[in-house]
């Protein structure tokens, strides 16, 4: 059994919120995670919602903005949300731009060096997180579903589209939905990746559900005042490629909200019982 550290613990709606420490194979160094146990996985093992955060964030926001826990006891699902990337691998500046680098892994595998050490975060998140999770919580690795917010978002998508059948359900808060053609994604993805677009592609959701389907219906929300939006996020593109190769998806628009945790707290109720409804279905 690979071991953990626990950093802390808290108890939080009958359940435990916890953060651990541990040192990655797939990452070359430690990562950070966190877990929320609901009061149900005292008794029994627990669907499994993975979240995923977005530029600059860490394993500690969606835990403390999303206000996610109170109805994750009542649905009786465990929360995971792991680190956004590794950090301080001692690579060269790999902290001196919010957006590449440490907080901006954008969950794939890189190919270049010197990130290809030790951002693999693709790796991460489909393989050694789950085995981690089920080595030491009481979580039903047959039942887990993914979400994230932004790069988050984008790392929920794609990780959804390339693996069907290892998630239940998958759901994004203002989604990168076509990095290959915003400037987040211009920027990172030749530097993980080098300069052949087909392996941009391959971490792309908008290309990816040309020709992979999710078998449920993926949920996004955006917010119409989203500073983002037209430049970053253009949900739109990745609209009509679902649309086009016959994706099921609900893309709802919200006026005045923005890219904030405020716009993600008001509508995270909705994102855990889509999720709630496709977990619970799978383990009855």
């Amino acid at each position: 059994m690979t071991p953990i550290e626990t950093i802390s613990e808290q108890r939080c709606f009958d359940g435990v919120q916890g953060f651990y420490r541990h040192a990655s194979e797939t990452c070359d160094g430690p990562m950070r995670f966190s877990v929320y146990r609901p009061p149900l996985a005292l008794r029994r093992t627990v669907p499994v919602l993975y979240y995923l955060s977005g530029l600059t964030c860490t394993e500690e926001t969606f835990v403390i903005k999303a206000g996610a826990q109170r109805l994750a006891a009542d649905l009786g699902i465990m929360l995971v949300s792991p680190d956004t990337s590794p950090r301080n691998t001692g690579i060269a500046d790999e902290a001196a731009d919010w957006e590449f680098g440490s907080g901006a892994g954008f969950y794939l595998d890189a190919t270049q060096a010197p990130w290809s050490r030790h951002f693999n975060m693709y790796s991460y998140v489909t393989l050694e997180l789950p085995r981690l999770i089920g080595e030491h919580f009481p979580a039903d690795r047959a039942a887990q579903s993914i979400c994230g917010h932004s790069m988050g978002g984008h790392g929920a998508l794609t990780i959804a589209l390339k693996n069907p059948l290892q998630y239940r359900s998958v759901s994004a808060f203002a989604p990168i939905v076509a990095p290959s053609q915003v400037p987040w994604g211009l920027k990172a993805l030749p530097r993980y990746l080098g300069e052949d677009r087909t392996a941009w592609s391959r971490y792309d959701a908008t290309e990816l559900v040309k020709n992979a389907k999710f078998p449920g219906t993926i949920l996004i929300d955006q917010g119409e005042a989203d500073k983002f939006l037209a430049e970053q996020l253009r949900p739109q593109l990745f609209e009509a490629a679902c649309r086009a190769g016959g994706q099921a998806l609900t893309l709802r628009t919200q006026p005045g909200y923005d890219h904030s945790y405020y716009f993600i707290s008001t509508f995270i109720a909705d994102h855990l019982r889509h999720h709630a409804a496709a977990l619970h279905a799978s383990v009855s």
